[in-house]
């Protein structure tokens, strides 16, 4: 082999290794894309001299790149380069934002903005058409809540849209919600130019890297984000450096010609954001009892007949099928619907799929073991709780602080042997996956609270095991080269409370260490992402 066809070695060392090849690891050997070798100091002096490169790490910490299992790319690239009304703390603070942002974008076709929630608001509502219409001087605007299961828009943006007003989720001067909401969305998407479009997506890839995010889930849908951006996001994401995209498209699957069109635009599955019911914060999760603050049930988009012939048709082709799911009734038929497809085609067929579910929050003891007898993988956000848990936060206040507590019950589904993979929903809740990890270790449920080996696991191989790949997401020989160089403080294991067993804190375990997620505690900053064996983020 000549030295030009010779895949390129690499030689890390000095510094920690996160592997469960070697909990002492303090080295690595990268050949081409995949990892090598991992080891310690001393073996490493064997390798030095035939490398094409060593890098010093002088302490860091080297871990498996992580993955974000639930995003709407192009949607974050556009709240990172739009309208941000995440940090308006009052109804009269989100117009001032939404009135200085329009005086500054005066020739954009349409206004765009994310993020706002009245549940924090001392005004405790949403804007009016008629504020925003007064705060943008009448142009176009889109503003999606921070759930993005509805929005506010503008009379302008409004009348783009023919017959808005029959459509269900319709409601006068109400932020839209449902189909109303998904057709002003896809009017204000359409209305963007090209390049808007394709500069979000390099954005939000470029933020993920920053934060060592090596794979996104892609979860979109006709009503989400429309085939013509699937299509472009993956295209790009294969043709320029960054993240990989992992793309599911949410739409339902009746037979071979469906699953035709669903491979045809280069999904890994037909699930993601194929959505059985809404949000809590937008009243539309489909409960099985009335919200605490008003007198309905919320929205049920699928019922469990519709989700058993999806899930029938992918099995039956070989292909991921899966939902958004969150309230109870919601996760009730799903699972209902997963099992009578388990029914008609055997459970060992549909359980070697690894279906999914999104989002998952509101679970009983029942719906847990049947994704523990379905194999289903709960795709959760711990930054939800992070954003809404707790006794008198919107959760409280939608559901009753009872109900409210027992949401995103993390530990229980670890007990029962669910698969976890770990997403932020971005823009929904911020990509942060060390924010993630800390999320769940600290849960504001303390009963929901689990490891922080545990939850990382969740936010890097769990990813790769949803989407059907058990090579990757973790750093032995033989896997693929995606890792984050991060600058931290001590390595310790800490787990959620004194009940756990004390083996694995002890040194002599052998236990691979992780840095401090304390909520007092600085967390790690990336000093590079590599993928690959490339270098696709080098901090200044």
């Amino acid at each position: 082999m000549t030295d030009q066809a010779r895949p390129r070695t690499v030689l890390l060392r000095g510094g920690e290794v996160h592997t469960p090849a070697d909990p002492f690891a303090t080295a690595m050997v990268v050949e081409g894309g995949s990892v090598a070798w991992v080891g310690t100091e001393g073996a490493a002096d064997s390798f030095a001299d035939g490398v094409d490169e060593v890098i010093h790490l002088e302490g860091a910490l080297v871990t498996p790149a992580f993955t974000d299992a639930h995003v709407h790319t192009t949607a974050t690239g556009l709240a990172l380069t739009g309208l941000d009304l995440t940090p308006a703390h009052s109804l009269a603070d989100a117009l001032s934002r939404i009135r200085a942002y329009a005086a500054a974008r005066p020739t954009d076709r349409v206004l765009l903005g994310q993020g706002w929630d009245e549940t924090t608001w001392p005004e405790g509502r949403p804007p009016s058409r008629a504020e925003v219409d007064a705060a943008t001087g009448g142009r176009p605007l889109y503003a999606s809540r921070v759930d993005a299961h509805s929005a506010v828009v503008t009379t302008s943006l409004a009348d783009l849209v023919t017959g808005l007003a029959g459509r269900h989720g319709f409601a006068g001067e109400a932020p839209l919600t449902s189909d109303a909401h998904h057709a002003v969305r896809n009017a204000a998407y359409a209305a963007l130019a090209p390049t808007q479009m394709a500069e979000a997506r390099r954005a939000a890839r470029a933020r993920a890297a920053e934060l060592g995010i090596g794979a996104l889930h892609e979860c979109a849908g006709p009503d989400i984000s429309g085939e013509d951006d699937f299509t472009e996001l993956l295209r790009l994401a294969a043709e320029e450096p960054g993240p990989r995209v992992i793309g599911y498209w949410g739409e339902l699957v009746t037979g071979p010609k469906d699953v035709e069109r669903v491979r045809a635009l280069g999904a890994h599955g037909a699930a993601g954001d194929l959505c059985a019911d809404g949000s809590v914060g937008s009243h539309t999760a489909h409960l099985t009892a009335p919200y605490a603050d008003g007198s309905g049930t919320g929205n049920q988009y699928l019922d469990a007949a519709a989700i058993a012939a999806h899930v029938q048709a992918c099995t039956e082709a070989g292909l991921q099928a899966g939902f958004h799911a969150i309230g109870d009734g919601a996760v009730r038929d799903v699972v209902a619907g997963v099992r009578s497809a388990a029914e008609a085609l055997g459970l060992d067929r549909v359980r070697a799929l690894r279906h999914r579910v999104e989002h998952a929050e509101m679970l009983t003891p029942d719906t847990i073991a049947g994704f523990a007898e379905l194999a289903l993988t709960a795709s959760v956000q711990p930054g939800f709780d992070a954003a809404w848990g707790g006794a008198a936060d919107m959760y409280a206040q939608r559901l009753g602080a009872e109900r409210a507590a027992t949401l995103n019950p993390f530990a229980a589904l670890l007990r029962a042997g669910v698969p976890l993979a770990f997403g932020s929903d971005a823009p929904v809740t911020p990509l942060d996956p060390w924010g993630a990890i800390r999320a769940a270790a600290f849960h504001r449920t303390a009963e929901h609270r689990i490891s922080v080996r545990a939850a990382f696991a969740a936010h890097t191989r769990g990813g790769w095991r949803a989407a059907g790949r058990d090579d990757a997401g973790v750093l032995v020989p033989g896997a693929p080269a995606d890792y984050a160089v991060w600058e931290t403080g001590e390595l310790i294991v800490q787990v959620p409370d004194d009940r756990v067993a004390n083996w694995s804190t002890d040194p002599r375990s052998g236990t691979p260490g992780l840095p401090d997620v304390g909520p007092e505690a600085r967390l790690p900053v990336c000093r590079r992402t590599v993928l690959g064996g490339e270098t696709v983020y080098a901090a200044p």
